[in-house]
C-alpha cells in the first residue's frame, strides 16, 4: 500500500493549498472562528482526547464516513447521525488504498473549506480529518479481506481491490472514534453490505445504519462524482433511475426477472452507456435471484457514461 500514501510533507502541502494549517492537531482554534464551526482534528491522540468527556458522560456518539466533496446526501446522514446521537462526527478521508492505479484518487474533488463551511450549517460537532502517513504510518501491513456480500460479483467485479480498501479503513475509523452509530448512505448499497456484515463478524459494538439515497429531481442519486458530467451526460445520467424504477414496478407485478432485465440493460446502452451491470439480488445477501420466491429483490446498476462511472440501486 505504500506507493500510495503521501508523505506528511505532500499532505501538509496539500492541506494549506486549501488553506489550511497543515500540522496542527486540533484546527481550528475555536476563539478564531464562529462557534458553530466543527473542531477539526488530525490525530488519533486529539480525537479521543474530543470524545472522552462526551463518552465518560455516557453520550451517544455517531458517525459519518466521507471522502469530503460533501453534497446534500452526506447532509442527509448527518442529520440522521444528529437525531440518534448527541456528538457527530464526520469524517474526512480520501482513503488511497480502495483506489486502483488507474483510478481517479488524484483527481477525486476535494474542498476541506468548503466542507467545513457545510458542516458547520449541519451543526456536526467533529471532524477528523487524518493526513495518510497518520492512517497508513511507515510499516503498516494489516488488511481486511472481507467474504459474504464482497465477493457478489458486482463492484467487487471491476474494481477486485474495492472492497479490502473500504472494510480495511472503515475497520479503522470504527475503533478510533468507537461510535454507537454508523451512517452509510443507500447509494452505494454493497459497501453498505459489506460494512454491517464487518461489524457483526467482528463484534463492534456499534450499529450500522444505511440512510435512503438522496436524489436530484429528475432521479439522478447525489454523488460527489457527478461533477464530471459534461451537460449531455448529465442530462442521460437519470436514464439509470428511470430503468430501475420501471423495472422494479415490472418484477413487482410479475412478469419474469430475465426478461425485464434484458430490457433494461438495452434501454441503458441506447442512452449512451457502457454498461457494467444491471442485476437482481438478494437484498441481504446479494446473491442472484431468479424469481420473487428467491426472497427480498434489490436492483442494483454501474454503467460509464464518457469518463464518469456511476452506481444507484432500488428494492423491489
Amino acid at each position: 500500500m505504500g506507493r500510495y500514501l503521501p508523505s506528511r510533507h505532500v499532505a501538509g502541502l496539500a492541506a494549506f493549498c486549501y488553506g489550511l494549517a497543515p500540522f496542527y492537531d486540533i484546527l481550528p482554534p475555536r476563539s478564531l472562528v464562529m462557534a458553530t464551526r466543527p473542531t477539526v482534528v488530525r490525530t488519533v491522540s486529539s480525537l479521543r482526547r474530543a470524545l472522552k468527556p462526551f463518552r465518560e458522560a455516557g453520550k451517544r456518539i455517531a458517525l459519518v464516513p466521507t471522502m469530503g466533496a460533501l453534497h446534500r446526501g452526506h447532509l442527509a446522514l448527518v442529520r440522521e447521525a444528529r437525531r440518534r446521537a448527541r456528538r457527530v462526527v464526520v469524517s474526512i478521508f480520501v482513503n488511497p488504498a480502495q483506489f486502483a492505479p488507474h483510478e481517479d484518487f488524484g483527481s477525486y474533488p476535494r474542498g476541506f473549506a468548503a466542507d467545513l463551511k457545510v458542516l458547520s450549517a449541519a451543526k456536526a460537532n467533529l471532524v477528523w480529518a487524518p493526513f495518510s502517513d497518520v492512517m497508513y504510518p511507515e510499516g503498516f501491513a494489516t488488511r481486511i479481506e472481507p467474504q459474504g456480500a464482497a465477493k457478489a460479483g458486482l463492484e467487487d467485479k471491476f474494481r477486485p481491490h474495492f472492497f479490502g480498501g473500504v472494510a480495511t479503513v472503515v475497520a479503522k475509523l470504527f475503533t478510533q472514534t468507537a461510535p454507537d452509530f454508523a451512517l452509510f448512505g443507500e447509494k452505494d448499497y454493497q459497501q453498505l453490505c459489506v460494512v454491517t456484515q464487518m461489524a457483526k463478524d467482528l463484534d463492534l459494538p456499534l450499529k450500522v445504519i444505511g440512510v435512503p439515497t438522496v436524489r436530484e429531481k429528475d432521479g439522478l442519486a447525489l454523488s460527489s462524482r457527478n461533477a464530471y458530467l459534461s451537460a449531455a451526460e448529465r442530462a442521460s445520467a437519470p436514464t439509470l433511475y428511470r430503468v430501475l424504477k420501471t423495472s422494479a414496478k415490472r418484477i413487482k407485478q410479475g412478469e419474469p426477472i430475465e426478461m425485464v432485465l434484458e430490457e433494461g440493460q438495452a434501454e441503458i446502452s441506447r442512452a449512451g452507456f457502457a454498461l457494467d451491470y444491471l442485476e437482481a439480488r438478494h437484498a441481504l445477501t446479494l446473491a442472484p435471484v431468479k424469481s420473487r420466491k428467491d426472497g427480498p429483490i434489490r436492483l442494483l446498476v454501474a454503467a460509464k457514461i464518457g469518463k464518469t462511472r456511476l452506481i444507484d440501486n432500488l428494492g423491489v
